[in-house]
């Protein structure tokens, strides 16, 4: 069998019915689709969770963890956090798996050499508690920098993670940056890049926010 990563999983007819998950810290639950478009094929699907150190955890039970897709159908997947000790004053994250193997015809297994193809999504949870008093939707404007040599760092004073896309320094691209809240990220930078820093953000429904400028700090 060959694993097949995916951000999206829309290859072999299966798909999410979302980019990511936010998970409303007060709620028992949230739920999730998932559909097979596929004409053909059913599909097993295998799901579990990992911490931010991608680390199988049990903080949350997927159900049902192990299922048979229909061609043409969906069904939904249950997320329920099983943790009551997270941060009520910023969001933790996490990391959903959803593994679909396609189903092969034992005919054709029996008489040739079959390639069994998985393809494996991964997709952010972020828990957040209910009561925080800014919206998500500010926490890119909030976000400050500073360049020391050759090392950017990112400070994010807002209880939300901002996942920092389309980044660029003094005209220069780098890499995306996932800042976590609360806390500053470092970075190395490549070597004779600097100056202004701007970036787009993911927003609650996956989409990417226009690009805006971040404020230097001190």
């Amino acid at each position: 069998m060959v694993l097949i990563p995916s951000t999206t999983m829309a290859g072999g007819g299966v798909s999410l019915g979302a980019t990511r998950v936010i998970y409303d810290q007060s709620d028992k639950q949230t739920s999730l689709a998932i559909v097979n478009s596929d004409l053909k094929s059913r599909y097993l699907v295998q799901s579990w969770t990992e911490d931010k150190n991608q680390k199988k955890t049990s903080d949350f039970i997927i159900t049902p963890p192990l299922f048979v897709i229909d061609k043409k159908s969906e069904n939904t997947l249950r997320i329920i956090s099983t943790n009551d000790t997270l941060p009520k004053d910023r969001e933790s994250v996490y990391w959903l798996n959803v593994k679909a193997i396609p189903e092969v015809d034992k005919e054709n297994v029996d008489s040739k050499n079959v390639l069994q193809l998985a393809i494996l999504t991964r997709i952010k949870i972020f828990v957040r508690p209910s009561k925080l008093t800014m919206a998500s939707s500010q926490a890119p404007g909030k976000i400050t920098y500073v360049i020391q040599g050759n090392k950017l760092i990112i400070n994010n004073p807002t209880p939300y993670f901002v996942n920092m896309v389309n980044i660029t320094v003094g005209g220069k691209s780098i890499d995306a940056i996932m800042a976590s809240p609360k806390e500053s990220t470092t970075v190395n930078l490549p070597s004779g890049v600097s100056g202004v820093v701007k970036f787009s953000a993911i927003s609650d429904f996956g989409a990417v926010t226009p690009q805006v400028t971040a404020t230097q700090g001190k």
